[in-house]
């Protein structure tokens, strides 16, 4: 089984509960990502961390947990998005390090949240009504240029169980 960590969750909080999604839905077989979660008043659990592989899920997304602590369901959708970036791995150390300095300074300056996970992949964080415009004209020219990927995470919907 591969675990899918986060290192420095943006919701860290003292009393963070980490449970986990099953990337098998995803055609992700043997991993796991191990997801950092706030407990609701109501039972219930608000994401406390950007996804790096689970679609279908965002920050401040309230789910229910299985009794072996697996996320079984969305409750209520937070309106936020994820936007997952991977850069092209490169020869030329450079080029990859001016990459990840404009898209790490292109978040900061939109007033975004993001983690990283390793050097080369990002999930941001998109609360509703974020103007993107900035920030997808940087990936399109990292798309052009490096030959980098990004996509969204609400690509297809949260579900434990594959269609």
């Amino acid at each position: 089984m591969q675990y899918i960590v986060h290192e420095d969750p943006v919701g860290r909080a003292e009393s963070n509960y980490i449970a986990q999604a099953d990337l098998a839905p995803f055609d992700l077989d043997g991993q796991i990502e191990q997801l950092w979660l706030l407990p609701e008043e109501d039972g219930t659990y608000a994401v406390a961390c950007i996804p790096f592989m689970t679609y279908g899920l965002a920050l401040g997304d309230r789910v229910r947990l299985s009794p072996e602590a697996r996320v079984v369901e969305v409750a209520q959708a937070s309106g936020h998005r994820v936007l997952r970036t991977l850069l092209r791995p490169s020869t030329d150390a450079a080029r990859l390090g001016r990459s990840i300095s404009l898209i790490k300074n292109s978040i900061k300056e939109s007033g975004l949240l993001s983690e990283w996970h390793g050097e080369r992949f990002v999930a941001i964080d998109v609360p509703p009504g974020t103007d993107m415009s900035p920030m997808f004209a940087l990936l399109q020219r990292e798309v052009d240029e490096a030959g980098a990927f990004w996509e969204w995470a609400d690509a297809m919907p949260f579900s434990t169980t594959r269609s």
